[in-house]
């Protein structure tokens, strides 16, 4: 258990709770710490899914650390915040095991740019999402800018980025922010539950599903079934695919060895 951020194993599942009262701000130092605890639980063979949520019940992440971004004093300072904080984000989106995003609060600034970084996103009713950096007299810096977009479309992006309007949970699902906003004491369960589906599958099958999509989507149609067709090949040659196969022809679950 670290300063800032709890891990939890169960069924194969880690749960990463950032824990940095009142509002679980991303300080450099909790920046620091998730990165670690990421690459810990992603490296760990017996964790096939990631869970990351916030500690308390108040907030998930309400955003960057204020106190530090008032300390930049030049134009240097700031692009280098914002880049670490971006190279943190980054190898969460990359990473080969799922990671789903169990809001059970506010999430807002940096925390809706973690948020958005996770694989799949599950909220609380009570959530509030937003990216209000506009009323700082700021940008987004940790990827808002590019991943609203590509999740809600660009127009929508530009109004929340704009206006720093604060939306409920139910207007995120209907923008297609998150997956799916249930009661606040049910998120962690129900981002467990859909933890639990997904470790039931392949981990073979799993890593490369995401791989085509993560790197097919910057590229051209063509490009990107090309990739596909070659991710299929690996699979197919997987005792995973045998058994899944195998499983289907004889009417009964498969039995996948992760291999």
């Amino acid at each position: 258990m670290g300063q800032f951020i709890n891990v939890t194993t169960e069924e194969r599942i880690a749960v990463l709770t950032i824990d940095n009262p009142k509002v679980n701000a991303l300080s450099h130092a909790v920046m620091e710490e998730l990165d670690h605890a990421l690459a810990t639980a992603i490296n760990d063979v017996e964790n096939k899914v990631l869970i990351v949520t916030g500690g308390g019940s108040f907030a998930f992440v309400a955003g960057a650390d204020v106190t530090e971004i008032a300390q930049i004093t030049s134009g240097a300072q700031g692009a280098e915040l914002a880049a670490k904080g971006q190279a943190v984000i980054h190898r969460l989106e990359q990473s080969p095991k799922p990671v789903i995003a169990a809001i059970n609060g506010v999430c807002l600034g940096g925390g809706n740019e973690l948020a958005m970084a996770c694989h799949l996103r599950v909220a609380s009713d009570r959530a509030r999402f937003g990216q209000p950096e506009i009323n700082l007299g700021i940008i987004p810096g940790f990827g808002g800018t590019q991943r609203l977009p590509r999740l809600v479309g660009k127009a929508k992006a530009i109004e929340l980025t704009l206006t720093g309007d604060v939306i409920s949970a139910q207007e995120a699902l209907r923008i297609g922010l998150v997956n799916a906003v249930v009661p606040a004491d049910h998120v962690l369960k129900t981002a467990k539950d859909l933890a639990r589906k997904i470790a039931a599958k392949g981990a073979v099958a799993i890593r490369l599903s995401l791989q085509a999509i993560h790197e097919g989507l910057a590229l051209d149609l063509m490009s990107g079934l090309a990739l596909e067709a070659k991710l299929f090949g690996q699979v197919a040659a997987t005792e995973d695919m045998r058994e899944g196969l195998k499983a289907f022809l004889e009417k009964r679950q498969p039995v996948f060895r992760n291999q």
